[in-house]
């Protein structure tokens, strides 16, 4: 918690489930920030699950990752309904390039808790990988978050 002072009285601010959800998010950034431990499955998906997993809507983002696929940055990209959102191949591209990127894995949630990947998501998936593989950035994974996380690349989705 957080304490705030007024000239009279000190009282306790609550910290919401978000905050702390973006809190353990940094930790884990800081911890693998510039080393390779985002190639580690594992560790990717407890990142964008303290990102992505407090959501209600369905949000859509890119892990920019530099040629050692050392973190370059998290960007949240598109925010959708309850069970879908729209991706667009030219914005993600633009961001990728801005960003300097030469490899990616792209995360989304699932606010039902289901992380199967649906058609819809390997569609596009599909349709980003050949978008970037056109500028010679590698797709590594897409994470859909839920419940639990599910890995395209361990699934051998990609």
């Amino acid at each position: 918690m957080r304490t705030k002072s007024n000239k009279s009285y000190t009282f306790q601010e609550p910290i919401s489930a978000y905050q702390i959800l973006e809190k353990a998010a940094e930790i884990l950034s800081d911890r693998y920030i510039r080393t390779d431990a985002f190639i580690n499955p594992q560790a990717t998906m407890d990142y964008l699950s303290c990102k992505l997993g407090g959501y209600d809507k369905e949000v859509f983002a890119v892990m920019m990752l530099d040629s050692q696929h050392r973190f370059i940055e998290f960007r949240e990209l598109f925010l959708g309904t309850i069970d879908s959102a729209t991706v667009y191949p030219r914005e993600v591209v633009k961001t990728v390039l801005e960003a300097n990127a030469a490899a990616v894995i792209f995360a989304h949630n699932h606010p039902s808790g289901n992380s199967e990947p649906s058609q819809a998501d390997r569609a596009i998936t599909k349709r980003l990988s050949e978008a970037l593989g056109l500028i010679d950035v590698r797709v590594l994974d897409h994470i859909v978050v839920g419940e639990t996380s599910t890995s395209f690349a361990e699934r051998g989705l990609l």
